[in-house]
């Protein structure tokens, strides 16, 4: 049996669902209504005024509904069109990027993966397995750790200030033997990522398996994910890694041309 304590957090956490999803139909409400009043949106989610206008409070101190001084009345905020923005890059990266890693993963036999920054992770959006690969893991949508990874490394590489000092200013979990988990070391391995364009990894994350990644630049230039090719120890050496690089570097600027950057690679 539960007792008073269980019940208690049971109901918090019901209560917290329940408006979560308030908070959601509210976005709903003004995308298809275009404007509303607390007054209407109380009326369409069924509860009383002051629950309607502490939704619309905590909605627009992140953005994502503003008010018309003018009427009164909300619309949606620019933090949806944010979060539209963002969704929408991934879903180019990754429809852009499918060919590539295709026609790469089937020339270099290996596995090749694209994956963008998330916060403090990589995260990876696309994947293609060569008629070599061994792994027949599917990593899409999974986030791997920034400091232990080609990708991850590649991004935190040129990340902003903020993220790459996060990084830098804890403690680097140790994966395998190789990690590497000195902040020093890692630093320079970044500002060697940024200086010859692209970056490796030996046996970091998982025993026995190396990788090599380059970074894809948006239209602005500005780096929005990496491409990388991972594989078995015993057949990607690292005295073969600059031979693979140029390989991985040019799918990288493929797609950062399929994504507009035409810039020179910084």
């Amino acid at each position: 049996m539960s007792g008073p304590r269980e019940e208690s957090a049971e109901r918090g956490a019901v209560a917290v669902v329940q408006s979560v999803d308030r908070a959601l139909s509210v976005l709903e409400i003004l995308a298809a209504q275009g404007e509303a009043g607390v007054t209407d949106i109380a009326a369409e989610l069924g509860v009383h005024k002051s629950t309607a206008f502490r939704l619309v409070a905590a909605l627009e101190s992140r953005g994502f509904v503003e008010q018309l001084a003018d009427r009164g009345k909300y619309r949606l905020g620019f933090g949806v069109v944010r979060l539209a923005g963002a969704a929408a890059a991934q879903l180019d990266i990754a429809r852009e990027g499918r060919p590539i890693c295709q026609t790469l993963a089937a020339d270099l036999g290996e596995t090749v993966n694209i994956a963008i920054l998330d916060g403090d992770r990589a995260v990876n959006v696309s994947q293609a397995r060569g008629p070599a690969a061994l792994s027949t893991h599917n990593w899409v949508g999974q986030g791997t750790p920034l400091h232990a990874t080609s990708s991850g490394k590649v991004l935190l590489a040129h990340a902003p200030d903020d993220v790459r000092k996060g990084v830098l200013s804890r403690e680097l979990p140790r994966y395998t033997a190789t990690t590497v988990t000195d902040p020093e070391v890692l630093r320079q391995d970044l500002d060697r990522i940024v200086e010859q364009g692209w970056g490796s990894t030996v046996e970091e994350y998982e025993g026995g398996l190396n990788a090599v990644a380059a970074p894809v630049r948006g239209a602005d230039g500005d780096v929005v994910a990496a491409l990388s090719v991972s594989g078995p120890s015993f057949r990607m050496d690292p005295e073969d890694y600059p031979r693979l690089a140029r390989r991985v570097v040019s799918g990288a600027d493929e797609l950062s041309r399929r994504l507009g950057f035409f810039g020179q690679r910084r």
